[in-house]
């Protein structure tokens, strides 16, 4: 099959979450473990760190992804979902994997996906294993795609695995309470492997350490180990500074008790997600990896260069500022939010589009009055249709007009928005994959 027909096969005959929701998700691993028999499990092939999360966890894994790139390690990235190309889920040192590859993995495995009926994400993880371990990769970085203990990711056995925040999100899967959300998250800790707790919150702490000790895997809150001091900001990065207060306690510590690190991640909510690599890096250095201080640095300023990430704080256009992101629940956009206070523009727009699975209301309640509101929608099942979503809105007031798609909201946006204005486009990963970029 040529590469296009590949995809529209891989879309077409496989549950897919993203566009169907709770429907796509099995309740146990015996897919994937299947897969990965099949293959011959590539994924005990190359050495892995595990990542889970309600938010942060991508930009944790690219930031990890780029740290270990700058290093000299061949390096492979998991993540989900993907904007514009499935290929970006699966890049070794932040190159995609080629056209040839998909289609000649998805001819092996059609006996396989008639037999037994995997998902999307079941076959698309067997693949980012098998093209790892082709591609001989030293470590790949393996983001969760939901929740932990059921995800088709967890069958890996990490160097290290990082659970960066719990939030609200996904509660009709994961649960209706933190603990119960994180009980979720804290399956993919391993036996006598380290866990690093990039944020932690005292509803949860119980839990981790409960499951920690059950299996003898040592845990690490990021908050004991790095401090949050100060920040700057522009558009396109961020500096912030750092103090080790139990530096006497490290062996071989990487950085000085005070430190600076510029993230071309910008926002202030950056900060956590740094704690928790930055602590995991001091670990894996006294693990054995080479990784240096210089090179960590380099990396972590360069994150989107080195990895191709999109859709963080994203910057498409100067005047008026546009910046795409793909918060989306609670804890995103009060992180977003925060990040807003830091910044200066005169009026605010906001494009914004949802799924019908998330809490709305509570979003929407979250959102400024006083901006000007553009709805749209994806054009996914799950989408919420635009004119429902300008309802729930207007009734919150926050009011604003409805368009068919997000590009005809951005077109609005930028006719209505002076040049000191900001354009802000949130609300769903897939809205932001739907945004034309050669328009600007």
């Amino acid at each position: 099959m040529p590469y296009q027909e590949t995809i529209n096969y891989l879309y077409s005959r496989l549950p897919m979450f993203s566009r169907i929701g709770a429907a796509a998700i099995k309740n146990n691993l015996d897919n994937t473990i299947a897969i990965c028999d099949f293959l011959d499990n590539p994924q005990n092939k190359f050495k892995t760190i595990h990542v889970a999360g309600t938010n942060g966890k991508g930009s944790t894994s690219h930031m990890l992804a780029s740290i270990f790139q700058e290093a000299g390690y061949t390096t492979g990235l998991y993540t989900s979902p993907h904007l514009y190309d499935f290929r970006e889920r699966i890049k070794v040192n932040g190159v995609m994997c080629s056209k040839e590859f998909v289609t000649s993995f998805t001819n092996k495995v059609k006996g396989l996906i008639d037999q037994i009926e995997p998902s999307f994400f079941e076959i698309t993880v067997g693949m980012a294993f098998e093209y790892f371990a082709e591609q001989k990769c030293d470590i790949a970085i393996i983001e969760t795609g939901l929740g932990g203990r059921l995800d088709s990711t967890n069958v890996i056995h990490p160097e290290l695995s990082i659970i960066t925040n719990i939030g609200w999100d996904h509660m009709a899967l994961l649960g209706n309470t933190l603990p119960q959300i994180a009980n979720e998250k804290a399956g993919i800790i391993k036996k006598e492997t380290p866990l690093v707790i990039s944020e932690l919150i005292s509803e949860t702490k119980i839990v981790f350490e409960e499951k920690a000790s059950h299996l003898d895997a040592p845990i690490y809150y990021a908050e004991d180990f790095i401090h949050f001091n100060n920040f700057q900001n522009n558009w396109d990065s961020s500096l912030f500074e750092f103090t080790q207060p139990l530096i006497h306690l490290l062996d071989a510590p990487l950085f000085q008790k005070t430190f600076t690190v510029q993230c071309d991640l910008p926002g202030k909510y950056q900060s956590k997600n740094l704690k928790g690599v930055l602590t995991a890096v001091q670990l894996l250095a006294n693990m054995g990896w080479n990784l240096k201080a210089s090179k960590v640095i380099k990396a972590l300023s360069q994150v989107k260069k080195n990895t191709g990430l999109m859709g963080r704080w994203e910057c498409i256009q100067h005047s008026p500022k546009m910046i795409l992101d793909v918060a989306h629940n609670e804890p995103g956009i009060i992180v977003l939010l925060e990040h807003l206070q830091s910044i200066h523009f005169n009026k605010l727009h906001i494009v914004t589009g949802m799924v019908k699975d998330k809490d709305i209301d509570a979003v929407l309640n979250l959102l400024p009055i006083n901006a000007q509101y553009y709805y749209t929608q994806s054009h996914i099942p799950r989408a919420m249709p635009a004119k429902e979503l300008k309802e729930k809105g207007n009734t919150l007031n926050r009011k604003g007009e409805c368009f068919d798609n997000v590009n005809l909201a951005i077109a609005a946006a930028n006719k209505n928005a002076n040049h000191n204005d900001l354009i802000l486009v949130i609300g769903s990963v897939f809205l932001v994959a739907e945004v034309n970029r050669s328009l600007f």
